[in-house]
């Protein structure tokens, strides 16, 4: 009998440690990312939990140019990367992460929670609160590192991870430089559609029905990568994401654009919330970058003028600061689309040309090191 009691309190002891919704962490370690490593940095797989229990998983990139007593001794400052929406961090997050560690920046790109190789069930799914605790855990998971000045970290959200980086800078102090890079606002999109033109009760109400009949009908429905095969009439920026999510230059197996997207009412409670309300109060620095032919470019323009001048459409309108703060910036990249951005842009569509280098890794990087001083 007391062997059958041990032996159920074992038993208690192993349903315990299993989180709830968690499946089991299978972590690839060879380089499977879209772009080769930097002989620059090094690299390597981590994980740390966010507060809602969920396990993160992240490539850590250092310089190698930076000796490990230098680190030790003063810390160097650090940047934590996330986007696109739908992407993982094999694709631009990890580029951009990996391009600041050459400047001598600690940079994590991370999966966020229900995606990549980051645990959370159902897949692919998201949370206007949880894909912002997600910026703020990879915050606390930087701070923690022996090597990284925990008062010097900053943040890099790309597309609809811009948006959400915006939302952290503007709730965690800590983060004291933000890049949101060709970004959308999730939140804002999900509510109004595309360039606003769906930004009424009546449209808003048909969308929720529908979402509400999902529920019933199939609540695991998936929807919303990049369509394939592409027709001849698709606007040039659904072209663009093919270009990158659907060829060689960017295609991965775990994206959900690379794949079937994510679950249709996996954004329900986007729609219904506002990421933007508050940036208008952020004290940090933030740098807003859009390409000039980005069909996004208006969600950029926007919220950099809500930062500076107190109000832009879309937003709620509030007292203009007073002085305008230096430290907001907007950059628009002459000739850049929306997709140029992940990863500089190719010569030829279909995507295996050489790069345009689009992207000012430089001026990022002026940026952060000004900013996380």
């Amino acid at each position: 009998m007391r062997k059958l009691f041990t032996l159920l309190a074992a038993a208690l002891m192993l349903i315990g440690c299993n989180k709830p919704n968690e499946q089991t962490m299978q972590l690839t370690q060879e380089w499977d990312k879209t772009f080769p490593l930097s002989e620059k940095v090094t690299h390597k797989k981590v994980t740390f939990e966010n507060q809602y229990g969920l396990t993160l998983v992240g490539d850590l990139y250092t310089p190698k140019s930076v000796s490990e007593a230098v680190c030790q001794q003063s810390g160097l400052p650090a940047i934590a990367v996330s986007g696109p929406f739908g992407a993982v961090k094999e694709q631009s997050s990890g580029l951009y992460a990996m391009k600041m560690a050459e400047r001598g920046f600690i940079a994590l790109a991370f999966d966020p929670s229900f995606t990549g190789e980051s645990s959370g069930e159902p897949r692919r799914t998201a949370s206007p609160d949880i894909n912002t605790e997600d910026f703020m855990a990879a915050v606390d998971f930087l701070s923690k590192q022996p090597e990284v000045d925990a008062n010097r970290i900053g943040i890099i959200g790309i597309c609809g991870w811009g948006g959400i980086a915006l939302n952290a800078a503007a709730a965690d102090t800590r983060i004291k430089a933000t890049v949101a890079s060709t970004m959308y606002d999730m939140t804002r999109v999900s509510g109004n559609g595309y360039f606003d033109s769906e930004d009424k009760e009546e449209s808003r109400h048909a969308a929720r029905e529908a979402l509400a009949a999902q529920r019933l009908k199939d609540p695991a429905a998936m929807a919303g990568g990049v369509i394939d095969p592409l027709p001849d009439d698709a606007p040039q920026f659904v072209k663009d994401y093919y270009d990158y999510y659907k060829t060689e230059r960017g295609y991965h197996p775990r994206s959900g654009n690379s794949n079937d997207g994510w679950r249709v009412i996996g954004t329900q409670a986007y729609a219904n919330s506002r990421f933007l309300y508050y940036i208008n109060e952020i004290r940090s620095a933030v740098l807003i970058m859009h390409g000039e032919k980005a069909h996004s470019r208006y969600f950029g323009e926007a919220a950099y003028h809500y930062m500076v001048d107190g109000k832009a459409e879309g937003y709620k309108t509030v007292v203009a600061p007073n002085p305008v703060p230096e430290n907001k910036q907007l950059l628009i990249i002459p000739g850049a689309t929306h997709c140029d951005l992940y990863d500089g842009g190719f010569t030829d569509p279909a995507g295996h040309g050489e790069s345009k280098n689009l992207i000012p890794w430089e001026t990022l990087a002026e940026f952060f090191g000004k900013n996380l001083k």
